[in-house]
């Protein structure tokens, strides 16, 4: 197929460059309904909407056995605020295929946003912002909230964090913007929590105050949308308890290439260590660390194996006892 040259997943990864080997490619080219589908993609990731829907239609035109040709001429005409022609174009899409649910859904969007023109006589009024999925989980130290939204610029998010309040605004590729604002279960030390973007979605890492396990994100009387996913499940709500066996999760290559620094660096570093050590290094360094109350952190079995570990808090670091 001709569109094998421009998979979406081609064009997602830098649309500007996409856009110009497309425009190369439809000048030797320009009865190719596919490439024109592509390139209004393509404008589509860089919200040039009405250069969109211009090559989306004429992708309709010479083919109108296209169902993307209509998807793409709806995005286009949705984000223009033509929410009547949207609507007919994705009604058309879908019946040349109803096996694309996705049709259904901008159906709904459009139908949301005509109400909404007829009862506040607001033909003007802005596109609302499509969903975005978001999920969370927790480590022995960390509560990690992750947006799974793709290509966000590296200037594009803001995130403010409070004792036990997040707020944070992160940009869409389609030029809007997502805001969410969480009550948070327990208290987190906002010196600590960081965000990071990477290609496909925006992960936010808050540092517990308690090495505790929080049984949801928000608290009391909040209603979280956000699917709690927890692969480091621990069973003890003791301060110093650290297993360090449930802190190594599966990890993404970018992820791993990420560079690290002060504390999130030591901590991956230990990771690391625990990850790829032998049965008696773990052994002292889950031995060392519970009875040093997370002061002490030890490798040597042969050491720590033969006696108590003594506490052993920095000089500057007062140990109490809860």
């Amino acid at each position: 197929m001709a569109t094998q040259r421009f998979p979406d997943s081609f064009i997602d990864e830098d649309p500007r460059q996409a856009l110009e080997e497309l425009n190369e490619a439809l000048q030797g080219d320009t009865e190719n309904a596919e490439w024109f589908c592509q390139r209004a993609y393509a404008h589509i990731l860089l919200k040039n909407y009405s250069c969109a829907a211009d090559d989306a239609k004429k992708a309709k035109q010479l083919k109108p056995s296209l169902p993307l040709a209509f998807m793409r001429t709806g995005i286009a005409e949705y984000y223009l605020n033509h929410y009547t022609s949207a609507h007919a174009n994705f009604t058309q899409g879908h019946k040349l295929d109803d096996s694309d649910k996705s049709y259904e859904i901008w159906i709904k969007r459009c139908e949301e946003m005509m109400n909404d023109q007829t009862q506040n006589g607001n033909v003007n009024r802005s596109p609302a912002v499509p969903h975005v999925k978001r999920d969370w989980y927790q480590t022995e130290s960390q509560v990690i909230v992750t947006v799974m939204v793709k290509n966000v610029p590296k200037d594009g998010v803001s995130v403010n964090f409070m004792d036990k309040e997040l707020k944070a605004k992160i940009q869409l590729v389609s030029g809007e913007n997502y805001n969410f604002h969480l009550h948070l279960l327990h208290p987190i030390i906002p010196q600590q929590s960081t965000f990071k973007i990477l290609t496909t979605k925006v992960e936010i890492k808050m540092m517990k105050t308690d090495a505790i396990r929080w049984e949801k994100l928000e608290g009391e009387g909040q209603e979280s949308n956000i699917k709690h996913f927890n692969p480091n499940d621990y069973p003890s709500s003791s301060h110093y308890t650290c297993k360090w066996d449930k802190m190594v999760v599966d990890i993404s290559e970018e992820e791993k290439n990420e560079k690290l620094e002060g504390d999130a660096a030591l901590n991956k570093l230990f990771q690391q260590i625990y990850s790829d050590g032998s049965d008696e290094v773990k052994r002292a360094m889950n031995k060392s660390f519970m009875e040093s109350g997370g002061t002490v952190l030890s490798t040597n079995w042969k050491d720590v194996g033969k006696r108590t570990v003594e506490m052993n808090p920095p000089d500057d670091v007062e140990f109490k006892k809860y």
